[in-house]
């Protein structure tokens, strides 16, 4: 399908969406009833009526297996599979029986790529003086520094090469024409508004909301740097791109946008953007960013403005993210043949933990396979924070079995490795300062070692409140507070009543071990390897940090760590009190849950 109103009427058609007629706010209101009914596996929502804006707002579109399948289908996965076969068997295969054996895909290899049309529905109203105001962006929680376009498709071309980039990139509303841009020098975006800076010069952007389903998936795919988005745009639509060109702007439109924003961004320009209440679970900070000055705003007549929310996982984007993860898997195996699988885990922010599959051909190759990931030019692997390698002949998707896995192969003295003084993803608050921190990588490859302890007996370690099982080899203990006693962690690490682990945890909260999703956001997202990490020995040889188990982690919430992401207690009983006026018909669920933790339940 090649825009959102498609999608739209097969969610209709498969009584996938449902309309609330009743007037709702933009601020934090439509926010919770979105959160609510995610967290309850519901269906996509239809704000006809949003108080101050002129346009209804759609969410919750990728919020299940089904719509997702919905959107995208299984050809996609197929043709992109197809592809790679090709590619894998041209060294060995004749051209001409390599084309013969693969001939159903050339008509569908022709569809792909861009057409330029002379006009197109996103052009059929010109705002030539531009209201920002009346566009029903979101404030989803209650310290966002102000309302923002959560599904942001922001295009921008190299100022010397004319490469594009598409990026899902977070738009701030500062006023009726202005708009912060929350680029990152590690994102394609941003390293174009980094080159044409040094030009001293602005740099054109465009801002698409809604368009073609594939657009939004291609927008945050994990492509390499140089590989144009619209291409696989095109090529999961399984139709040429319509874009058309429109005087009054620089840029090619996507014709079948809901919005096309055009503007510039002025070199050497900053204003504060946020505090945003991030897919982390927490608050991303207020910190200067670029600023977008719009210029033209175009939209269709009948424009809808599509939106998310995120916060703690699971949210919406834990489903697009997993079928992303799915259908770039062929593709990072053509480029890295020796690495069976990746995956990214969701529930961390994806950022903040991996795991890949290798095979490995000779020693410590394993090693080799890791640098690779972390040094991936484009896309957001080199973002990873820990990176655990395994030569598991199984799916990633399970942190348990994984993480059991790497710790009845490893020796940590030599397989653990901490690399300091690096960028981090600038979400990430664990480290010394923003955008700077550590990475750590796990090996655990070859025969098992040893055997894994799987239950904890007899007292519990000194000034320990409780302790979780999570897997065999790895405990999780709940300790005082980091206020209350900041070095107990080095405690810890040399009590022997933890001689038989070799990972713990050290939680504010050991319950959290009970499923898969808690443990990995209440611990992964709560430390920084370079200095949170401890063992009950540490010695240098060969200038390699050597490691004595047990290895602890300092998990705790710490001071500098911005808040989790709260409801607002009176928007939380507004909407309960409103909830039938929402839904009169009834069916949809949705309970009070001012924690954001709801979504946990339902997830092991």
């Amino acid at each position: 399908m090649n825009n959102l109103r498609q999608f739209i009427d097969v969610l209709r058609k498969e009584q996938e969406i449902v309309e609330i007629d009743v007037a709702v706010s933009s601020d934090q209101e439509l926010a919770e009833i979105h959160r609510r009914v995610v967290a309850c596996d519901g269906p996509a929502l239809m704000f006809m009526n949003i108080d101050k804006a002129d346009f209804p707002c759609v969410t919750n579109l990728f919020g299940s297996p089904k719509r997702v399948d919905l959107a995208f289908g299984s050809r996609p996965e197929r043709f992109i599979k197809q592809v790679v076969d090709i590619a894998q068997e041209l060294p060995s295969l004749s051209p001409q029986k390599v084309i013969w054996r693969n001939k159903n895909i050339f008509p569908e290899l022709l569809r792909v790529g861009m057409k330029n049309v002379s006009r197109g529905p996103v052009t059929e109203v010109v705002q030539s003086r531009p209201d920002l105001m009346r566009i029903p962006m979101l404030k989803t929680w209650p310290e966002d520094g102000g309302h923002f376009v959560t599904l942001p498709l922001v295009y921008t071309e190299h100022p010397e090469t004319g490469h594009h980039n598409l990026g899902m990139y977070r738009m701030q509303r500062h006023g009726a024409q202005t708009m912060g841009v929350h680029w990152q020098i590690q994102k394609g975006g941003g390293f174009h508004h980094y080159v044409a800076e040094k030009r001293n010069e602005s740099l054109p952007l465009a801002l698409f909301i809604g368009g073609p389903p594939a657009l939004i998936l291609s927008a945050i795919a994990p492509l390499p740097e140089g590989l144009p988005e619209l291409i696989l745009t095109s090529l999961l639509q399984g139709e040429r791109l319509r874009r058309v060109r429109h005087p009054d702007v620089s840029l090619p439109l996507i014709a079948e946008a809901e919005f096309a924003i055009c503007g510039e961004v002025p070199a050497f320009t900053r204003q504060p953007e946020g505090p945003f209440g991030d897919h982390y679970g927490y608050y991303s900070l207020q910190h200067d960013y670029p600023v977008m000055k719009v210029s033209r705003i175009f939209h269709r007549k009948d424009a809808i403005f599509p939106a998310t929310v995120v916060g703690k996982p699971p949210q919406e984007d834990l489903y697009l993210g997993g079928y992303i993860q799915e259908l770039m898997a062929p593709l990072s195996k053509l480029v890295m043949p020796a690495i069976r699988a990746m995956w990214s885990y969701g529930e961390t922010g994806y950022h903040s933990l991996s795991a890949i599959a290798i095979e490995e051909r000779y020693p410590r190759e394993a090693m080799k396979f890791a640098f690779r990931i972390l040094g991936e030019d484009g896309g957001q692997l080199n973002l990873t924070k820990f990176l655990l390698v395994v030569d598991a002949p199984f799916s990633l998707g399970d942190f348990r079995r994984v993480l059991e896995y790497a710790l009845e192969r490893t020796q940590l003295q030599t397989d653990l490795f901490i690399i300091a003084n690096l960028a981090m993803d600038t979400l990430d608050y664990t480290g010394p300062e923003v955008n700077k921190g550590s990475k750590g990588i796990l090996i655990g490859v070859g025969d098992p070692v040893r055997d894994l302890t799987r239950s904890y007996e007899g007292e519990l370690p000194d000034g320990a409140k409780s302790v979780g099982v999570f897997c065999g080899g790895c405990l999780a203990v709940q300790g005082p507070s980091f206020g209350d006693d900041k070095d107990y962690v080095e405690q810890l690490a040399c009590d022997p009543k933890l001689a038989d682990w070799l990972l713990v945890f050290l939680v504010d909260d050991a319950s959290v071990v009970e499923k898969n999703i808690t443990f990995l956001w209440s611990t992964f997202t709560r430390f920084e390897p370079a200095g949170d990490v401890y063992a009950k020995e540490i010695s240098l040889r060969r200038h390699h940090l050597c490691y004595v188990p047990p290895v602890v982690l300092d998990c705790r919430m710490k001071p500098g760590y911005p808040a989790e992401v709260v409801v607002d207690e009176t928007i939380m009983k507004h909407v309960t009190g409103r909830w039938g006026e929402y839904f009169p018909g009834g069916g949809v669920e949705g309970s009070e849950d001012p924690m954001g933790y709801g979504g946990f339940e339902r997830l092991a």
